[in-house]
């Protein structure tokens, strides 16, 4: 029980600073603030995190939180392909509609420039879970190709989403992320298909 409601304490510091960025931005959000935002204390926030630098990479496990939400409604017999689709749809336009452009760019630059922990590619993540769980299970039933091992088709999976929020980055958010993804994301991972 202590282990669940550590994570929800941090689940709530880390939804509450993302919420209070993309209202007043990164650099007007005092961890004060985040501490009210959150109900939780000042000790619970240091427990957690350094400083409000290290809420950047927490971004990693608040795009896990929305998969953890999502997965429960994914049908067993669902084509595999498609459940790749729609959570990088729901992932994307969750990302679009509620984290600030710059913090995500801040977050893929520090991840470039970090010697440590890289959260965007930590294995343990629900995200990377999921896509093997998923990819496995399409494989097996024939839905997605054998020339590539699972490991491989997470691995290009992550590397194409990656991309395609690289690039919206790049671009400054000048058009839909989730339209585009709608167009390019099915282009991109074609080949997994059998």
């Amino acid at each position: 029980m202590a282990k669940k409601n550590q994570k929800k304490t941090k689940s709530k510091i880390v939804s509450a600073a993302w919420k209070l960025f993309y209202e007043q931005g990164y650099e007007d959000t005092t961890i004060e603030e985040i501490i009210e935002e959150s109900g939780t204390s000042k000790g619970s926030f240091y427990h957690y995190f350094e400083g409000k630098d290290a809420l950047l990479g927490s971004l990693a496990y608040m795009m896990d939180e929305k998969y953890e939400e999502l997965e429960p409604g994914i049908p067993e017999d669902a084509d595999c392909y498609e459940v790749l689709l729609y959570l990088n749809q729901e992932l994307l336009t969750m990302i679009e509609e509620s984290i600030n452009l710059d913090l995500l760019a801040r977050l893929y630059s520090t991840q470039l420039t970090t010697r440590g922990e890289k959260p965007l590619l930590d294995h343990a993540r629900t995200y990377y879970k999921l896509l093997r769980k998923i990819i496995a299970r399409g494989r097996e039933r024939g839905e997605l190709t054998q020339d590539l091992s699972v490991s491989e088709m997470v691995h290009y999976y992550a590397m194409c989403e990656r991309a395609l929020l690289y690039e919206w980055c790049l671009r400054k958010g000048e058009y839909s992320l989730a339209e585009e993804a709608r167009r390019k994301l099915p282009l991109m991972i074609r080949s997994l298909k059998s």
